[in-house]
């Protein structure tokens, strides 16, 4: 495959993974290992990219990760980030497009965490600035690219790598499908019936596989689905909105913690994932939570450094500090 710079992707949207080729992927992932390398040596930038740009952060979910490491990550790389909740109502006090041509003359960039995929789809289409997928029900790009440089990070390599997700069919397994996909990955879920992924998004992960040399398994099994891979995720049981499911939903996913005997199955040198916030006891247990095999806290960390690598390739002319 022919190597493609993340030079590429100024002034684009990021709205779903489908959007970025392995090679653009590849040129974030250079760009976040060259910024988290200088961040850790000297907790600044010598020469911030960013300086003078302003990033908008349109949230209407609740944030803690997502928040912090676009805002903090605009600081450090010079600019400066704007946090609007319930300032903007969409489709509400404003409607979505008159919120985005607003946006669009003021700021450089945008943030959209929501619930409907809809209505990133609407301000990118609205605004002539970047708009960056911070979360909706359908996908969560930035999260799937910051867990696939940890886990190229960690084992040197995507490509033959299976990650096995146990849990929902959600937004979380989605982006990691096509992210992983892309990369020739072995992507497995483990689900309880009535839980399955969105099968529109399947059939776009499986054509990447097919063409990376990757693949896609699904089983209700979840000993099955980590035998031998690299990587054990999972996910809360109960997203944001589904509140009225929880009881509901504990008790289908009962059997699909990830606990240590789950990731005894997966194997000896299987390492343990999860997106947060995670519901200690529930999906994932402290043992393994806190244990050495966890990789939660490194993944958390390269939301950081990914993301800053990502507002770089978007709001930069030069996409290297």
């Amino acid at each position: 495959m022919a190597m493609t710079t993340a030079a590429s992707l100024l002034g684009r949207d990021l709205l779903s993974v489908g959007d970025l080729t392995a090679g653009e992927i590849d040129g974030i992932f250079e760009g976040a290992a060259t910024l988290k390398a200088e961040f850790r040596a000297a907790r600044r930038h010598s020469r911030p990219p960013l300086v003078g740009r302003t990033l908008a952060m349109l949230f209407q979910r609740p944030s803690l990760r997502t928040r912090v490491t676009f805002e903090a990550g605009m600081t450090q790389l010079g600019g400066h980030a704007i946090y609007l909740t319930n300032d903007v109502v969409l489709g509400a006090r404003e409607s979505v497009r008159d919120v985005a041509r607003n946006l669009d003359r003021f700021v450089d960039g945008i943030v959209v965490r929501t619930g409907p995929h809809e209505v990133v789809v609407e301000l990118a289409a609205q605004a002539s600035i970047p708009v960056v997928n911070g979360l909706t029900l359908r996908e969560h790009p930035c999260q799937a690219l910051a867990d696939l440089f940890t886990i190229r990070e960690r084992f040197g390599r995507l490509d033959g790598l299976v990650l096995a997700f146990v849990g929902d069919g959600n937004n979380v397994y989605h982006s990691l499908s096509l992210a992983g996909a892309l990369f020739g990955m072995e992507v497995r879920l483990a689900h309880p019936p009535g839980y399955a992924p969105n099968p529109r998004l399947v059939a776009t992960a499986q054509a990447f596989a097919a063409a990376s040399g990757g693949r896609l398994v699904f089983s209700d099994d979840p000993f099955e689905v980590v035998r031998g891979a690299a990587v054990v995720y999972t996910d809360a049981w109960t997203s944001m909105g589904q509140e009225a499911e929880a009881e509901e939903r504990r008790d289908a996913f009962a059997a699909f913690q990830v606990n240590t005997s789950l990731l005894d199955a997966a194997g000896p040198e299987a390492l343990v994932m999860h997106c947060l916030p995670a519901h200690r006891g529930l999906e994932i247990t402290n043992e393994v939570m806190d244990g050495p095999r966890s990789l939660i806290w490194d993944q958390s960390e390269n939301r950081l450094h990914v993301q800053k690598a990502l507002l770089v390739a978007l709001l930069a002319a030069e996409p290297e500090p």
